[in-house]
């Protein structure tokens, strides 16, 4: 739960960044970043942790898989990591962003 919470601080401070692909998912999906955040904000839990490797600089982490809704009920599915940009940390939209169909 700590991590959860890491990371809706993060949203509320407006520290978060989006990949281009995850930016183009939002788009084809119809979200805003405001959506997105909503849906971080009002998720119980951590869906799932996976493990992440950077092929590029070999490291590794933990990439946190979210399932909320926004407040008008809309699911949706974000998967992003916390890291340390210039001494700040930021969450960082990496994989998706995009509504759920399962939730």
């Amino acid at each position: 739960m700590e991590a959860l919470i890491r990371i809706k601080r993060l949203v509320i401070a407006r520290q978060v960044l989006f990949t281009a692909k995850a930016e183009d998912e939002m788009t084809v999906e119809c979200l805003t970043p405001e959506l997105v955040y909503e849906s971080i904000l009002n998720a119980p839990a951590v869906f799932k942790v996976l493990r992440s490797h950077n092929p590029r600089t070999q490291e590794g982490g933990k990439l946190y898989v979210i399932k909320g809704l926004t407040f008008d009920g809309l699911a949706i599915y974000t998967k992003g990591k916390i890291l340390t940009k210039k001494a700040v940390d930021v969450f960082y939209v990496l994989i998706s962003s995009k509504r759920s169909t399962d939730l």
